[in-house]
């Protein structure tokens, strides 16, 4: 599983003209979930995402997570995050995961979030979507849960 987070001072996400999700300050977590992860992989990143230290404390430094900050989080599905790009110009998501798994793990990882206390907004699940994020920094990190189960 792999979340590219990105500190924002506000976002946004469409469908179909509505605007179904949005946050101010905080992060937007673009998740992509592959065959092979579990509840283990959603729940290391859900820890990870909220306890992250990316927010800058008095002195300017990355000291404090968005839990500390109590921002916002908009989570948003990206299958498009395990592309494939070793052989030709064309990406292959052969690794990302059946939308039923997908799904299914999507919601996991946000109820972890939400257990976190925080407020947490989402896109809709493959649903083509319009995001607007305003990147603060910009600050943005790829967290994938593989190089802590690697085994996994």
């Amino acid at each position: 599983m792999k979340a590219l987070l990105q500190r924002v001072s506000k976002a946004s996400v469409s469908v179909d003209g509505e605007v179904v999700g949005q946050i101010g300050r905080g992060l937007i977590v673009f998740l992509g979930i592959s065959r092979e992860d579990t509840a283990r992989d959603a729940q290391y990143l859900a820890e990870k995402t909220v306890n992250l230290r990316i927010f800058s404390d008095s002195e300017g430094r990355f000291n404090l997570s968005v839990r500390d900050t109590w921002g916002d989080l908009l989570v948003v599905s990206q299958f498009t995050l395990l592309a494939d790009t070793k052989k030709g110009r064309r990406p292959s998501f052969t690794e990302a995961a059946p939308p039923e798994q997908a799904d299914a793990l999507f919601e996991q990882f946000l109820e972890f979030l939400r257990s976190s206390g925080l407020r947490v907004e989402s896109g809709r699940f493959g649903q083509h979507m319009l995001v607007e994020i305003h990147n603060d920094g910009p600050v943005t990190i790829l967290l994938d849960s593989k190089e802590k189960y690697p085994e996994a």
